[in-house]
C-alpha cells in the first residue's frame, strides 16, 4: 500500500530527504518539498518538474504553516536535520531546525490533518551505551545534536499519545550511499582512493552501525503505511556494528590501486566503543529487514562516485 497523497518531504536538499523525494517521485506520487532560499539543491538536479517546490523555513512558523495549508499533505516525511555532520556546530541552528522546527511543522500538520507523520530521529539520541541500543533505553545524548533530536522524538511521541496523532519516529543509525555528505568517512575515503590519494583519517577502531540508504527508504515507506507503527519509536540500522578500519579496508579492495590510508592524520571525534542497533522492533512492527550487505552497499556507492562529483 503506497503512502497517502499529497506527500510532503522536508529536508529534501539533504542526503536522506533527497533520496526520499527521488524514491517517491519515481512512483509518480504527488510529492511536495519545502526548501529554504539558501538550500543547495544539487541533489535534486535530476528531478526537474517531478517535485512541487515550496519556499518555507522550519525556523519560521508562519512560512511553514502557510506551506502546509497550501499542500494539505496526508503523509509527511520529516527528514530535515542539522548538526549531524562535521562543521555543523551552530547550536542555535541545531535547536531551530531539529527541535523548534519539528514543533512548528507538527503543529501546522495537526491543524491541517494528516494520515501519517514520519520523523527521522538519530542514534545520537542514545548517547554512550554498552550494549546494542534498544528503543526502551533511556536517551542520554552527549551533544547538542543528540539532545535536539531526542527532544523532537519525545515531542512527537507525546503529541501522538495525548492527541491521538499518527506520528512515528525512525531512529536512523549511520546511513550511507550515493549523495552522502562528502565530509563523512565513506565518501572521504572513497574519493581519495578514486583519485589515487591516501585518505587522511582518524582511528580505525571507531565503530558505527552502517545502513545502506535504500534500506532506510524501505523502512520509511513501511513506517508511513503499517497501521501498528503509529505512535512508535523504531530503530533503523543493520543490526551490526563495523569498525572504520573494516569499512576502509573494503573500500580499498573495491578500488584497484588504492594507497594505504593515513590513520591518525586527523583527531578522532569522541564516541563509544559500541554503536549498534537492536532492530528487533523494526522486524516485529514493520516486517522490515536490511537487504543490502556492507560490501554490496559500498560497491554501489563507489560505482556511483565514479560517475559523479561530490
Amino acid at each position: 500500500m503506497p503512502p497517502a497523497e499529497p506527500i510532503l518531504v522536508t529536508g529534501a536538499s539533504g542526503f536522506i530527504g533527497s533520496h526520499m523525494a527521488r524514491r517517491l517521485a519515481g512512483t509518480g506520487a504527488d510529492v511536495h518539498v519545502c526548501l529554504r532560499s539558501s538550500s543547495d539543491t544539487r541533489r535534486l538536479g535530476d528531478l526537474p518538474g517531478r517535485l512541487n517546490r515550496h519556499a518555507a523555513d522550519l525556523s519560521d512558523p508562519a512560512s511553514i504553516r502557510a506551506a502546509v495549508h497550501r499542500i494539505r499533505p496526508r503523509t509527511i516525511f520529516h527528514c530535515a536535520s542539522w548538526g549531524g555532520h562535521p562543521g555543523q556546530t551552530d547550536e542555535a541552528a541545531i535547536f531551530g531546525t531539529n527541535l523548534a522546527g519539528t514543533f512548528h511543522l507538527l503543529a501546522a500538520c495537526a491543524e491541517a490533518g494528516f494520515d501519517r507523520f514520519v520523523h527521522t530521529g538519530s542514534s545520537s539520541e542514545y548517547g554512550m551505551k554498552t550494549a546494542p541500543m534498544s528503543e526502551g533505553d533511556e536517551p542520554a545524548p552527549v551533544d547538542a545534536y543528540g539532545a535536539s533530536k531526542a527532544g523532537a522524538t519525545l515531542w512527537c511521541r507525546a503529541i501522538s499519545a495525548c492527541r491521538k496523532l499518527p506520528t512515528v519516529t525512525l531512529r536512523l543509525f549511520s546511513p550511507y550511499g550515493p549523495w552522502d555528505d562528502p565530509a563523512r568517512l565513506i565518501p572521504t575515503a572513497a574519493k581519495a582512493f578514486l583519485e589515487g590519494r591516501s585518505p587522511r583519517l582518524a582511528s580505525p577502531s571507531g565503530t558505527r552501525d552502517f545502513i545502506y540508504v535504500d534500506d532506510v527508504m524501505d523502512a520509511c515507506l513501511l513506517a508511513a503505511t503499517v497501521p501498528s507503527a503509529a505512535g512508535e519509536i523504531i530503530n533503523v540500522g543493520s543490526g551490526r556494528q563495523e569498525t572504520a578500519g573494516k569499512v576502509v579496508d573494503v573500500l580499498s579492495r573495491l578500488i584497484p590501486g588504492a594507497p594505504p590510508p593515513s590513520w591518525g592524520a586527523v583527531s578522532p571525534r569522541p564516541g563509544p566503543s559500541l554503536w549498534g542497533a537492536d532492530i528487533g522492533k523494526a522486524r516485529r512492527i514493520l516486517g522490515w529487514e536490511p537487504k543490502v550487505p556492507l560490501e554490496e552497499g559500498l560497491r554501489r556507492t563507489v560505482e556511483w562516485m565514479r560517475n559523479e562529483t561530490l
